[in-house]
């Protein structure tokens, strides 16, 4: 399997370079209204959402958010980059006693190898800004896997459009991001996800439109 280059983590100087105005960055300083935009949306479908996986979860701020607002009974998250992974450690995210709390220094593709075969699953699964560091060959080994294992997933990924404007417009190179296509990303998912709303997917392992929750068909797609 070809291994992209960020799915063994990154180095502290990736995270000093990238993140050094932690605040002003997607997923952090607005990670409460992340986690606010998913609280409503299964609010309004009354879905309960009682297990979490964050794949990937960098600095942890989203994941936090998850932690505080659903109260789930049981919750894990994986992070490659060790600077990443310690700062979350050493900030202990989450209080709640009745939240049983697994968090480990892993990769996607680690984790699919790890857990595929058990019957493991979660109501949600959050995967924000980590596709871009894939391979194609890792992208397609973990996606069915990821299908399986969670019913709905917090999902975005930069396309080569946004990641050509961050660029130009903020003067930010990621230079391990794979510079893909809309329409890549949306062929790849498609087999395994249907897309309810922005940056919700619903799993087709679990669903299709005859048991959604999603009682609005027409924005499947």
């Amino acid at each position: 399997m070809k291994k992209g280059l960020g799915a063994e983590g990154f180095s502290n100087h990736y995270w000093e370079k990238n993140y050094s105005e932690r605040e002003s960055m997607d997923g952090i300083g607005n990670a409460s209204q992340h986690i606010a935009y998913i609280k409503a949306l299964f609010a309004l479908e009354y879905v309960d959402i009682s297990s979490i996986i964050d794949f990937g979860f960098g600095l942890g701020h989203i994941l936090e958010e998850a932690l505080r607002e659903f109260i789930p009974y049981k919750a894990m998250g994986i992070e490659p980059s060790e600077t990443a992974y310690q700062e979350v450690i050493n900030r202990s995210i989450s209080s709640i006693e009745s939240t049983k709390l697994n968090l480990y220094q892993m990769d996607l593709v680690k984790w699919a190898q790890k857990y595929e075969s058990k019957k493991v699953r979660f109501d949600l699964g959050i995967c924000t800004s980590v596709f871009q560091y894939l391979s194609k060959e890792e992208l397609e080994f973990v996606l069915p896997i990821m299908a399986d294992k969670v019913k709905y997933l917090y999902f975005s990924v930069p396309t080569d459009v946004e990641l050509g404007r961050q660029i130009e417009e903020l003067e930010f190179k990621d230079e391990y991001a794979k510079h893909r296509s809309r329409s890549y990303y949306l062929k790849l998912l498609r087999p395994h996800f249907t897309f309810i709303s922005s940056r919700i997917l619903e799993s087709k392992v679990h669903f299709n439109e005859e048991n959604t929750f999603f009682t609005d068909l027409l924005f499947r797609f």
